[in-house]
Formats: structure tokens, sequence, C-alpha cells
């Protein structure tokens, strides 16, 4: 009964400022969040407003590929 293509796949988002100060090595690390979205509902890449640790605050965390 269930369906070949999995509705619902996890990602992985990740703080796109501390991925522009990793280039320039002042960052301490890279701020990941794992979740779930639904592939029917949110085709798109999701953006979420997640608090970062090595930034101190809430920043916008985006989808990367595995």
């Amino acid at each position: 009964m269930a369906k070949g293509k999995d509705i619902r796949i996890t990602i992985i988002l990740e703080c796109t400022t501390c991925v522009r100060k990793s280039v320039n090595k002042a960052s301490k690390g890279i701020s990941r969040y794992m979740t779930q979205k639904n592939r029917r509902n949110m085709p798109n890449r999701l953006e979420l407003r997640k608090f970062c640790r090595y930034c101190g605050k809430h920043t916008i965390h985006g989808e990367i590929t595995k």
C-alpha cells in the first residue's frame, strides 16, 4: 500500500551568515539543524529564522543538499 516516493524528507538547515564568515576563517563553526519537510507542499528550498550559537543571534538558515 505504500507509495514508492517518500513525501516527507529529512533536510539540513545551515546558517547563511556563518557560511559567509567561514571563508574569512573568522567563525568557530557553522550552525546546522536537521528537520523534515513535505515535498508536495514545499517543493522550493526552505529558509527559516533559527538561533545560531556561533553568531549569538537569530539568523536565516537555508536548506542544503546532502
